[in-house]
């Protein structure tokens, strides 16, 4: 294939590593996006000796001018940008009596409004290119709570209602706008887990990074463009479970 850019922000470790190593993997142009300067070096060192496409690009998500030179540094060194996954993200749990407005404001900052505007800044090069392909990662807490996550709650409800708008406004640009919901997704050693938080899911595990990873791919391949405006929940059918005190 040609070698089509792919910006994934919240790059440097977590869920948005395992989506950055599949798309290095597959061949893409790959622009790592992430505050971290330290572990974003690091992760673009390891996954250039696999691929030579790889740049890593300093970005606050919080800051409009950050995303702004990230989009326009990936066009300059690699001719477009193709796709775009908004994976940055924070969790603040806390009792809602002691959650203070800088705290809610953050939370929001960097995981819904990033999206709109790094959403909105890709896309203007993406429109008058061939269109592209966007894919915002959510999470089933937008569906289900705990107590004490209403910031975060918030933010990925809104992640979930800002892909359908933006489906529907960049359709005539030949742009794909889906989110996926995450369940359990677990970062670490699988063995630090125990045997229960496998045998509650339907799928019998908790799910891996290369679980959202491979449906990156999925989604933002332009054979699977009549996918758009969706939401994949991919949480091994825990939020299908009816759950009882027996």
């Amino acid at each position: 294939m040609d070698a089509k850019t792919v910006i994934i922000t919240g790059a440097s470790n977590g869920i948005g590593k395992g989506i950055a190593t599949a798309y290095c993997r597959e061949g893409y142009s790959v622009v790592l996006a992430d505050k971290d300067a330290e572990q974003g070096k690091e992760l673009e060192a390891e996954l250039l000796e696999q691929n030579d496409r790889v740049l890593f690009l300093k970005t606050d998500v919080r800051n409009p001018e950050d995303i702004k030179n990230c989009v326009e540094e990936a066009v300059r060194t690699f001719g477009s940008v193709d796709i775009l996954i908004n994976n940055a993200g924070v969790t603040a749990f806390k009792d809602p009596f002691e959650l203070d407005v800088q705290e809610w404001d953050d939370v929001l900052s960097i995981n819904l409004r990033s999206v709109f505007l790094f959403s909105r800044e890709a896309a203007r090069h993406m429109k008058d290119g061939t269109g592209g392909s966007i894919v915002n990662i959510a999470s089933t807490r937008a569906g289900m709570s705990e107590p004490g996550s209403e910031a975060y709650a918030a933010s990925k409800g809104g992640i979930v209602a800002l892909t359908h708008a933006l489906a529907a406004s960049f359709a005539d640009y030949s742009i794909t706008v889906n989110a996926i919901s995450p369940g359990w997704i677990h970062t670490g050693k699988m063995d630090e887990l125990r045997e229960k938080d496998h045998v509650q899911h339907f799928s019998g595990r908790v799910g891996e990074p290369s679980d959202i990873a491979g449906a990156c791919l999925y989604l933002t391949q332009s054979a699977n463009s009549f996918v758009n405006g969706a939401n994949l929940v991919i949480d091994g059918g825990m939020t299908r479970k009816m759950i009882y005190e027996h």
